[in-house]
């Protein structure tokens, strides 16, 4: 049953409708978790499905689900039919892939613990979970998923933030058995650009933590590195332009400088409005920091910064921005 309809999602995504020989059997997609990310993503799946399928949303914001199915209402476009439900139970249990996007790892236990409660219907469902949160919470869910015979869970945390879900060129990081790849990837695909098969079920959220460890601390030197050379006298252009061109150089120096007049479009520019937030960054430090404990490796600079970011995050000027606003938070010359 898989197999089949796998190579059709994945050799025919545009044109299966039209050139089909038999009828094609309906498919049902399950979304929960429509925030910011979230709801960009079930926009981009719905539209890039065909009539015949139906994607069920379901968030605890009413008015979240309400602007949705508004917005397609509007939208020229054809695309799958879309449904609000009632639960997140409601959205999952004859649907044939679920995915969820959700803020914490509580939040993930306990909603699959509902699915898991309440029996639910056999078939060969696919669960895909976006959410970003530790690889132990995962690997245990998929346990229990597995253990209740519910279907397959794999982890597909996300890079590219609220501007990559708008656009459709979000990057995922896959954690999956080799049987489940190809199906996983052409959801993924309809939702991102890219999909990075990192080894099997909690992989993802492994390489994803490992990746944003790196970023914090990248984010929190080249801040520092900044105001360094500004207050011996630099211009910020060309201390920029020194560090980018030599082995300083990081997505932080070069994409998303803290400095305004840095790098034109940058949170900087803003007064770090937008971008990824400096608590969404405060969360996935702490998550790499517990999974990296759990594992036994050493990380040396972890603790310092994740006080740097939990100050930041609760600082007046600070809350509620972009993750560079460390720059300020350090007291860095504006």
């Amino acid at each position: 049953m898989v197999v089949p309809r796998l190579w059709r999602a994945v050799a025919l995504p545009a044109q299966r409708r039209g050139f089909a020989s038999t009828a094609r059997r309906l498919e049902t997609y399950g979304f929960i978790g429509l925030g910011q990310m979230g709801f960009q993503m079930a926009k981009n799946l719905r539209s890039k499905l065909p009539a015949t399928d139906t994607v069920r949303v379901f968030d605890i914001n009413q008015s979240s689900m309400d602007r949705l199915v508004s917005d397609v209402g509007e939208s020229p476009s054809g695309g799958a039919a879309i449904e609000s439900s009632k639960s997140a139970l409601d959205a999952a249990k004859d649907s044939d892939t679920v995915i969820t996007v959700l803020p914490e790892p509580a939040h993930v236990r306990q909603v699959y613990s509902t699915f898991l409660e309440s029996s639910l219907p056999a078939r060969p469902r696919l669960f895909i979970d976006c959410s970003t949160i530790d690889p132990s919470t995962s690997r245990s869910v998929a346990e229990s998923v597995s253990t209740a015979a519910a279907g397959d869970f794999v982890d597909a945390p996300m890079s590219g933030g609220v501007v990559g879900a708008t656009a459709g060129t979000l990057t995922f990081m896959l954690g999956a058995p080799e049987p489940l790849v190809a199906r996983a990837e052409a959801v993924l695909r309809r939702m991102g650009k890219r999909v990075l098969h990192c080894g099997g079920q909690g992989a993802g959220l492994s390489a994803k933590l490992a990746n944003n460890y790196l970023l914090a601390i990248n984010n929190i030197a080249t801040a520092e590195a900044m105001n360094l050379g500004m207050r011996w006298g630099l211009d910020p252009k060309t201390l920029a332009g020194v560090i980018n061109a030599s082995t300083g150089r990081c997505w932080p120096s070069e994409v998303n400088n803290p400095v305004a007049g840095v790098v034109a479009g940058s949170p900087a520019e803003r007064d770090y409005a937008g971008g990824f937030g400096v608590s969404l960054m405060r969360k996935d430090l702490g998550l790499a920091v517990e999974a990296a404990r759990e594992a036994g490796a050493r990380l040396e600079l972890g603790e310092k910064a994740k006080e740097v970011y939990e100050g930041a995050a609760g600082h007046e000027r600070c809350k509620g921005r972009d993750f560079s606003v460390v720059y300020r938070y350090i007291g860095g010359k504006e």
